[in-house]
């Protein structure tokens, strides 16, 4: 026996293709411009599979959803819009339907859902419907509804999400999404940048240490992990984390507890990780600096963020959301004219969205006039070009003239900043210091060829201090170390 398949879309020509479409994939089909139709068929028990719009002339038919599921929760729900944004994608998921497609949509893919649809299990209650609320995410391109849908189905979700593209593409904004918008949201979200914490300060930062587990720790630390219970852990590069810290983490995956540093009691904590980087994870596999056993534990949701070139399309509706952020925050309002904007799509965008929202804040806040044209445009990105451009021997000159006072505060600010108001965890002095030391004694000895004598002479250290600092330290002897 056939099924029947029940379209609801104000749009007289979708309505034809929908029902010519299905009836040849051996469907019956009723059809209908308005809501108050579709829900009288859905009343008299018609239909197997709803696929509705989502505005039509008497009701929104995300509107329409709850009462449907609440009536036959048995029935199969398939939203069509042309409202292509991440909150039609999120209400419809949140609401209960199946599947939701932006239009334009392809019409195979179409069928393939509403054979999946027909095919599923009966449907687990809706969750209760949210407040209509700002999200962050912006963009019309196909790549990026494929990312909507993804984020939408996944929010209510504990699944561990991997979060990939290149520097400047919105992988947090991603991790907040599926923190703010699902059942954690009351919960932290803690967000941890593996590249900006010293290499031999990352189990202490996510797993806490306890009061004289190494000199300077005076008190119980509280880790990240202990930090983020109940809510989202985000950790960010994570392709820049040490391989004794995988490991670490790896058996936290496994077994859902761990120890703080120094501790023996086991902790465990509910935390959803969400994981993000820049770098290809699968050739650092191949060159032995990732795990692969951990890389499969964090991949099991996969999302890829495209480059800013890649999604040119978005570059309007981006640049009129920032220009709105700029105005939301004081700074006048300005538009841009359609050349300027044609100037803006022809650009490489090497910094993607990052670049793009700095370049409006400047047009917002530094040009008089009110409208922007394509003169300014390509000034701006012009001079942008020319840094970008300039000699590397200029870069490497700056990377010389700089000190190791100037590294080291370099890369302490961006420790700090890592931590909420800026302040990391008690004992930090003597953290880095050891973080300091370790690597400045490990290359003298290597220079001396692990001759102890010479490497204290070197160091300016007695002969049984130099020992001591290289048992705790955990500093390997070998003979011709390099």
């Amino acid at each position: 026996m056939s099924r029947t398949i029940l379209v609801a879309d104000d749009d007289r020509s979708i309505r034809t293709v929908l029902s010519q479409a299905l009836t040849r994939s051996g469907y019956q089909v009723r059809s209908t411009g308005t809501a108050s139709m579709l829900w009288r068929w859905v009343e008299d028990g018609e239909g197997d599979l709803v696929i509705t719009d989502v505005v039509m002339p008497d009701e929104n038919g995300l509107d329409l959803i709850p009462r449907i599921r609440k009536l036959r929760p048995d029935l199969r729900i398939v939203v069509i819009s042309a409202q292509s944004t991440f909150a039609t994608a999120l209400k419809a998921a949140q609401r209960g339907a199946f599947e939701y497609l932006p239009k334009p949509f392809d019409l195979n893919e179409l069928l393939a859902v509403v054979g999946r649809a027909l095919a599923a299990p009966p449907p687990a209650d809706a969750p209760a419907d949210e407040e209509e609320e700002k999200v962050p995410l912006v963009g019309r391109s196909p790549a990026m509804q494929e990312i909507f849908r993804t984020v939408a189905r996944v929010t209510t979700t504990d699944l561990t999400v991997m979060i990939t593209g290149e520097s400047g593409t919105g992988k947090e904004l991603i991790a907040r999404a599926l923190h703010d918008f699902g059942p954690r949201r009351g919960a932290p979200f803690v967000a941890v940048n593996m590249a900006a914490i010293p290499r031999e300060l990352i189990e202490s930062e996510l797993f806490g240490h306890e009061r004289g587990a190494f000199t300077g720790a005076l008190a119980r630390n509280q880790g990240r992990f202990e930090q983020a219970n109940g809510g989202t852990l985000f950790l960010d590069e994570i392709g820049d984390m040490p391989p004794e810290a995988q490991t670490r983490l790896l058996r936290v995956l496994q077994e859902g507890e761990f120890t703080s540093v120094g501790g023996r009691t086991p902790i465990r904590v509910n935390v959803r990780i969400v994981a993000a980087t820049h770098r290809d994870l699968r050739a650092l596999i191949r060159q032995g600096l990732f795990r692969e056993d951990l890389f499969y534990r964090l991949n099991v949701v996969p999302i890829r963020l495209p480059p800013l070139r890649e999604r040119v399309e978005d570059i309007p509706l981006l640049a009129r959301h920032f220009l709105a952020q700029a105005r939301a925050k004081g700074l006048p309002a300005k538009t841009l004219t359609a050349e300027a904007i044609e100037r803006l799509k022809s650009y490489p965008w090497p910094g993607n969205v990052r670049e793009l929202e700095n370049l409006m804040r400047r047009l917002a806040a530094l040009y008089p006039q009110e409208t922007i044209g394509e003169e300014v445009i390509a000034a701006e990105l012009a001079t942008t070009a020319q840094r970008e451009s300039a000699p590397a021997a200029i870069a490497d000159a700056v990377a010389e003239a700089e000190s190791m006072a100037q590294a080291i505060e370099r890369h302490l600010r961006a420790y700090f900043a890592s931590h909420k108001d800026g302040l990391p965890p008690a004992g930090v002095y003597d953290r880095v210091l050891a973080e300091v030391e370790r690597p400045l004694i490990r290359l003298t000895l290597a220079a001396t060829r692990g001759n102890q004598i010479k490497a204290a002479a070197i160091l300016g250290l007695n002969r049984n201090t130099l020992r001591k600092k290289i048992r705790e330290l955990e500093i390997p002897l070998v003979r011709g170390l390099s």
